[in-house]
C-alpha cells in the first residue's frame, strides 16, 4: 500500500488522518479504516458507498459488539488471536476496546497469554506489523527497517528481541517476534504512546530449540543459535543502524538471555538512550514494593537486610537498584554489598562457587564470611541455612522454584523481624515461591506481600489484603512516555530510580491490607505519575533534548486516546 495514500499527525492527543485513498484501500489499513462508524457523507466522499452494511454505528457500539466476540472466544489463546485480527483490522476500536478493559485483557494480550502465542507464532501466523531481522543476511538490516515506512521524527520507541529468555519458557526463536508486540500494545494502552510511533523488531539468529527446527512450519532461521564475535557484529550493526535511523526513539532490550542481557546494556547505556525491561525494569518496579513496605515498617532501607533467590538477570538487577536507593539514603555506596545475599541454582553465591557469572560477582560473599555458618555443604548452602544465619528483613524470589519459600524459610524469617518483606516474584503462579495465603497464615498477618502473578485479595483475620502484583506494565510504559516527551538522550539510573519512587508514592499508606502497589486498572494515571518524574529528571540531568513547558499539559498531550481521528479527505491521488 502506498504511504502517501495516508497521512497521520501522531504528535498530539489529537489526531488528524488525511486520505488520498479511495474504495476498499481505506478498508484494509488498521488505522484509516473505521468499518461501519464511516458516516454516510464519509462513504460517498471516500468511494466506499456499497462496501459496507447500511446502518451507520457508533465506536461504543462496535466496542460491544467485539466485547461479545471476544467474550464468546473459547480460550485465553482464542481470545489473543481474536483481538490481534482486531489490531490489524481496526487498530482504533482495538485499543479503545483494551483500554475499556485493560485489567481483564491485559492477561491476555501480555502475560501469562503471550507465552503460548509466542510458542505458537509459527502454526498460527496470520501476518506481523513489524520488522525481522536475520543474521544470516545483515546486509538487508538497513533495508528492512526503512521498509517499514517511518521517518526519523516518527519513532518513539523501538521494542527488540532475540528471544532468548522469553519468559519463563526459554528460547523461542522468531516466535519471540510477539512479545515486542506485546510490549508495545501495552505502551499504547497504558501511557497513550501512538501505536505508528513505534517498531517491533525480531533479531534471528537462530535457535537452540529443537522442537522449533523440526518443525515443518518454524518460520525462522533453521540452525543453532549463532553467539560469539559474529553475534556481536550483527548486535552493533543494529544499534549502529538503527539509531542512525531513528535518532529519537529509545532503544527497548526484551527477553534476552542473562548471558548476553547485562553485556548488552553495559556496553550501550552510556551512550544511546537504551532500557532493558528484563533488568531496569523489574529492578524498578520491585524497588517501588520495597520503599513502599519499608515506609509502612518504620526502618530505615540501610537497616535491611535483604535475600534474593535467583540471582540471574532479573534478580541481580533488582539488587542493583536497591543499592542505589541504599546508597541515597546515606549508605556509602562501597558498604551497599553488604546488604545483599544472592542465590543461583547451586546456593548461596560465594566468591569460589563454580559456575558464577562476572554480573554476580559483586555479590559474592568471602569464604571467610560464611566460615563460621552451621550448614550441612559449604559448597552448596542452602536457602533455608541461609535465612536461619542472616535473618533477612526482604526476601525477594526470582528463581522460578514452585515452593521455594517454605513454610520452614518464611516462619524462621518472621521470627527475628516484625514486618518482614517477602516477595515471590516468579511467574507464572506454577512457578512462583509461595502463595501469599500461605505466608500471610505462617506471619500471622504480619507480612508484606509483592508477587509477580496476580492473586487478588486475600483475607486473613478480620483484614483484607490486596496484593501488590509487581507487574513491569507500572513501570517501562511510563518511563518510555517520559523519555518521549523531553526526546532524552539517555536512560539513567537517577531516572529508573525516579520511576519507582513515583510509584511508590501511589500507594495507599491508611488502610490495613491495602496493596503496595497500584491496581493494573489504574495505569493511565500509574504512567503519567512515573513519565513526569522521569521526564523531570531528564532535564535536570542535561538530558532532555525538547525541555518542558507545562509537565503536566506536555505529558497529557502526549497521551493519544483511541478515538477515531478527524478525516481530511483529499482528491484522490492519480493512479
Amino acid at each position: 500500500m502506498r504511504q502517501l495514500d495516508f497521512t497521520l499527525d501522531t504528535t498530539s492527543r489529537e489526531a488528524v488522518l488525511q486520505v488520498s485513498a479511495r474504495g476498499r484501500l481505506i478498508l484494509v489499513h488498521p488505522m484509516a479504516n473505521r468499518g461501519t462508524a464511516f458516516t454516510i457523507q464519509e462513504r460517498e466522499q471516500l468511494g466506499l458507498s456499497g462496501l459496507l452494511p447500511s446502518r451507520v454505528t457508533t465506536i461504543e457500539e462496535q466496542m460491544r459488539r467485539s466485547y461479545a466476540q471476544y467474550l464468546r472466544s473459547p480460550s485465553p489463546l482464542a481470545k489473543f488471536i481474536q483481538l490481534a485480527q482486531l489490531r490489524d483490522r481496526n487498530e482504533v476500536l482495538f485499543y479503545r476496546l483494551l483500554s475499556e478493559h485493560l485489567e481483564e485483557m491485559l492477561p491476555i494480550i501480555y502475560t501469562p497469554t503471550i507465552g503460548e502465542a509466542i510458542e505458537r507464532f509459527s502454526h498460527e501466523y496470520t501476518g506481523a506489523r513489524g520488522v525481522f531481522l536475520s543474521i544470516d543476511h545483515p546486509e538487508q538490516v538497513e533495508r528492512s527497517l526503512m521498509d517499514f515506512e517511518m521517518d526519523a521524527d516518527d519513532v518513539d520507541l523501538v521494542v527488540v528481541t532475540d528471544s532468548e529468555g522469553i519468559l519463563g519458557i526459554g528460547d523461542q526463536g522468531i516466535g519471540g517476534f510477539q512479545i515486542a508486540v506485546g510490549k508495545l500494545g501495552v505502551y499504547t494502552a497504558a501511557a497513550g504512546i501512538h501505536p505508528r510511533r513505534a517498531i517491533p523488531v525480531v533479531l534471528d539468529v537462530g535457535t537452540d530449540n529443537l522442537g522449533l527446527l523440526n518443525s515443518d512450519l518454524y518460520l525462522g532461521e533453521r540452525h543453532a543459535r549463532v553467539r560469539g564475535e559474529r553475534y556481536d557484529e550483527f548486535i552493533e550493526l543494529f544499534v549502529q543502524t538503527v539509531t542512525r535511523l531513528f535518532p529519537n526513539a529509545m532503544l527497548h532490550w526484551e527477553d534476552f538471555g542473562a548471558g548476553n542481557a547485562h553485556r548488552i546494556l553495559q556496553r550501550y547505556s552510556g551512550s544511546i538512550c537504551t532500557f532493558n525491561d528484563d533488568i531496569q525494569g523489574t529492578a524498578a518496579v520491585v524497588l517501588a514494593a520495597v520503599l513502599a513496605a519499608v515506609r509502612l515498617t518504620g526502618v530505615p532501607l540501610p537497616e535491611h537486610r535483604v535475600v534474593i533467590h535467583g540471582a540471574g538477570t532479573a534478580g541481580v538487577g533488582i539488587a542493583d537498584l536497591i543499592r542505589e536507593a541504599m546508597a541515597r539514603a546515606g549508605t556509602p555506596p562501597e558498604d551497599t554489598h553488604a546488604a545483599f545475599y544472592t542465590l543461583n541454582s547451586r546456593g548461596l553465591v560465594v566468591e569460589d562457587s563454580e559456575g558464577v557469572r562476572d554480573f554476580q560477582r559483586p555479590y559474592a560473599r568471602t569464604r571467610a564470611e560464611v566460615a563460621g555458618w552451621t550448614v550441612a555443604d559449604p559448597h552448596r548452602i542452602t536457602l533455608e541455612e541461609v535465612v536461619r544465619e542472616v535473618r533477612p528483613t526482604i526476601l525477594i524470589g526470582t528463581s522460578a522454584r514452585h515452593g521455594a519459600f517454605s513454610e520452614e524459610v518464611v516462619t524462621t524469617m518472621a521470627a527475628h523481624c516484625e514486618r518482614p518483606i517477602i516477595m515471590p516474584l516468579s511467574n507464572p503462579t506454577s512457578r512462583s515461591e509461595a502463595h501469599p495465603a500461605d505466608v500471610l497464615a505462617w506471619t500471622d498477618g504480619r507480612a508484606l506481600i509483592a508477587t509477580g502473578s496476580p492473586f487478588g485479595t486475600i483475607r486473613h483475620g478480620e483484614t483484607y489484603h490486596t496484593i501488590a502484583q509487581a507487574n513491569n506494565a507500572l513501570i517501562f510504559p511510563g518511563l518510555g512516555l517520559g523519555v518521549s516527551v523531553v526526546r532524552a538522550t539517555r536512560v539513567t539510573d537517577e531516572m529508573i530510580y525516579a520511576a519507582a519512587d513515583a510509584l511508590a508514592g501511589l500507594m495507599n499508606e491508611y488502610r490495613p491490607g491495602a496493596s503496595l502497589l497500584p491496581s493494573m486498572s489504574d495505569l493511565r494515571v500509574v504512567a503519567a505519575t512515573v513519565a513526569k518524574a522521569v521526564a523531570e529528571t531528564a532535564e535536570r540531568q542535561g538530558l532532555a533534548r525538547r525541555p518542558m513547558t507545562n509537565p503536566i499539559n506536555d505529558i497529557y498531550q502526549r497521551m493519544w486516546k483511541p478515538e477515531y481521528p478527524r478525516l481530511e479527505i483529499l482528491p484522490a491521488r492519480e493512479p
